[in-house]
């Protein structure tokens, strides 16, 4: 069961340059042990819900909206200069700058998904400031992963996924859809963006079977928002070496380590859980029944909680 709910006790916007303010907040005990909270997408932002899985009178919480997305600027949902200076090295920078910017020598790393590739990619570079590492929905840089959630699933969903592929120019249909979806949400006309981003966000929605799918998609801007930013990553290879975290996964030796994962999350297809649990020195991989790619299930929020209040008693 989730901690009540808490407010920030002060918050900001980060000038990390290159045009971009990041906003980032901070919750719970001042004096407590530091945690950075890192959230999917890319792109959802950081939502208040996050706060809820430390306790606030042990942990002093730390969110932020990564770049283009949530309450930092430019936003992608109104114009794709926030699709500059925007890379997996850029939000890795952005975390360091904003530790050092709060005063915090080492915090401990929590995120899913996305945020699970962001936090794993800045603890291999800076993992002399990571305490302790809590990751769910498991996923790493591997082109395979976004292979997977971009065609590899067509015969699971197959009416959903005609109706994805349906969504580019013909020539471009057996191509990287990624990459045709991110011109296609690169164009300024609406009736162009628009229903491409629609078409994406139903994509994503498809592949979360018995998961209703998010509020926010209902939202234009964050809809649009979310789309480009997915897909101006997966395009790229999120910007990071492909295989790359699970290679030097050997540089987290000594850093506790709880990898959480629903046993019905289709991520699962292309082998990441057990490959890292394998990769990272003695790290404790818990797969939990029942839950697929989300948080919103009582069995991953006990285990995600947990593993929080373990760390929590840790110095």
């Amino acid at each position: 069961m989730r901690y009540p709910e808490i407010e920030p006790y002060d918050s900001g916007l980060l000038d990390v340059g290159d045009g971009h303010q990041v906003y980032w907040e901070t919750c719970g005990n001042p004096d407590g042990k530091p945690v950075a909270v890192l959230h999917g997408g890319p792109g959802t932002g950081c939502s208040e819900g996050m706060r809820q899985f430390f306790d606030p009178a042990k942990y002093r919480i730390v969110l932020l909206d990564q770049r283009g997305c949530g309450r930092s600027t430019p936003h992608a949902g109104d114009t794709v200069e926030a699709l500059k200076a925007n890379t997996a090295s850029h939000l890795i920078a952005d975390l360091e700058l904003l530790r050092e910017t709060l005063s915090i020598p080492r915090w401990q790393l929590f995120g899913g998904s996305w945020g699970c590739v962001l936090g794993l990619a800045y603890a291999e570079r800076h993992p002399e400031r990571v305490t302790e590492i809590v990751m769910m929905g498991l996923a790493t840089d591997r082109q395979i992963e976004i292979d997977q959630l971009t065609g590899g699933l067509a015969e699971m969903f197959p009416e959903a996924y005609a109706r994805f592929r349906d969504g580019v120019p013909e020539p471009e249909r057996d191509g990287n859809l990624a990459a045709a979806y991110c011109r296609l949400l690169a164009n300024p006309d609406p009736a162009v963006h628009e229903p491409a981003a629609q078409r994406w966000c139903a994509w994503e929605s498809a592949m979360q079977p018995g998961v209703p799918p998010s509020p926010k998609f209902e939202n234009p801007r964050f809809r649009l928002a979310f789309a480009r930013l997915v897909t101006h990553y997966f395009s790229q290879g999120c910007f990071l070496e492909d295989g790359g975290i699970l290679r030097d996964a050997n540089k987290l030796a000594g850093i506790p380590t709880v990898l959480v994962q629903g046993i019905l999350d289709l991520s699962s297809l292309a082998g990441t859980p057990w490959l890292l649990e394998r990769a990272i020195p003695g790290a404790e991989l818990i797969l939990v029944g029942g839950a697929g790619h989300t948080t919103a299930v009582p069995s991953m929020e006990n285990a995600l909680i947990a593993a929080t209040d373990e760390f929590a008693a840790r110095p």
